[in-house]
């Protein structure tokens, strides 16, 4: 089985990221310590607008640190989250990318970009979690 089979078969436990949400996992490399994910919008995820709820953007995002900071790596949990909102996620797909800005014994720190199918920019968060194993 390779990584990415693995990662999914693993993460399959985070039910509201991956059942209740649709969240799946596009890439992983625990060596570089970095995912990519995709939400495939459908018609839970709108808000009244017609847009991509903002929760169902962060959860995108949280679930692609989760999976960046976690698979193969022990475990690790978020202490501290910002997002910054830059344009409405519409289109047929978000995706999330993983960037490691300090990857310290316990403290870590990832920045996560979420773009639309146009590959613009839609949000940034930034994620400090804490290795707890």
């Amino acid at each position: 089985m390779n990584e990415l089979d693995e990662a999914k078969e693993f993460f399959i436990k985070d039910r509201f990221a991956m059942v209740t949400t649709g969240i799946d996992i596009l890439e992983v490399n625990p060596e570089k310590k970095y995912a990519k994910c995709i939400l495939n919008i459908d018609d839970r995820h709108p808000n009244v607008a017609g847009t991509v709820m903002g929760g169902a953007i962060f959860t995108l995002a949280d679930f692609c640190f989760a999976v960046a900071s976690n698979f193969k790596q022990g475990h690790a949990v978020s202490v501290n989250s910002t997002i910054n909102f830059f344009r409405p996620g519409v289109g047929k797909f978000l995706t999330a990318e993983s960037e490691i800005v300090k990857d310290g014994k316990t403290i870590i720190n990832y920045n996560i970009n979420v773009k639309d199918e146009q590959e613009r920019l839609v949000a940034v968060v930034n994620i400090t979690g804490m290795r707890v194993s």
